[in-house]
């Protein structure tokens, strides 16, 4: 990811936190030099002094099939929005876009036991919807081992993190909050959710 010093993230902390807030991903293989790409939800693990993005592709999904012998590139991104020149003091000035996002590099390894498949499905409910276990629990065993054999369970260990917030960094206080009085009063949802991270520059 090509990231000007201006638009650094501040720390690993920062970049994890934005990941597990937005943990809705792409993650991008490439196959028989063609990259190709899968939306899934990621728990993110901290382990061992590592970071391990954990989901899981459907059985049919061949992108399965490359995530052990090549590296994945796996993005976080939102929220974003378009900046206006109109904001700017200058009138030479152009459009933009500001934005979030973290891209994360490692191989995967795919989990074949069925409690390795278990234990990651379950930490994935406790972290979207802890409340559904207590119902997960009460289901029958032979519904969860089919629906298991029908997924590839796996987990990345992250070898490169890199990030980028592009916030208007290179703007005038005055001209952000302009852009900030902007976003908050938008009817784009992704565009209000930007708001809030400008502000705190």
């Amino acid at each position: 990811m090509f990231v000007p010093s201006l638009f650094q993230f501040p720390d690993k902390a920062d970049m994890i936190a934005f990941m597990k807030q937005y943990s809705f991903a792409t993650i991008i293989t490439v196959k028989d030099g063609l990259p190709i790409a899968t939306q899934l939800p990621f728990f993110i693990d901290e382990r061992d002094g590592k970071l391990v993005l954990c989901s899981h592709f459907a059985l049919a999904n061949e992108q399965a099939r490359y995530i052990e012998s090549a590296t994945s590139l796996v993005i976080f991104t939102q929220p974003h929005a378009y900046i206006s020149p109109s904001h700017y003091d200058k009138r030479e000035s152009v459009p933009t876009w500001d934005y979030i996002s973290v891209h994360a590099y490692g191989k995967a390894i795919i989990l074949p036991d069925e409690a390795d498949k278990r234990q990651s499905l379950e930490q994935t409910i406790r972290f979207y919807e802890p409340t559904y276990l207590e119902q997960w629990n009460t289901l029958s065993d032979k519904y969860k081992k089919g629906m298991m054999q029908g997924i590839v369970a796996f987990e990345l260990t992250v070898t490169d993190l890199q990030g980028q917030k592009k916030l208007s960094q290179n703007k005038t206080d005055a001209e952000r909050n302009r852009i900030i009085n902007h976003l908050e009063t938008s009817d784009n949802g992704a565009e209000r959710e930007l708001a809030p991270y400008i502000r705190t520059l």
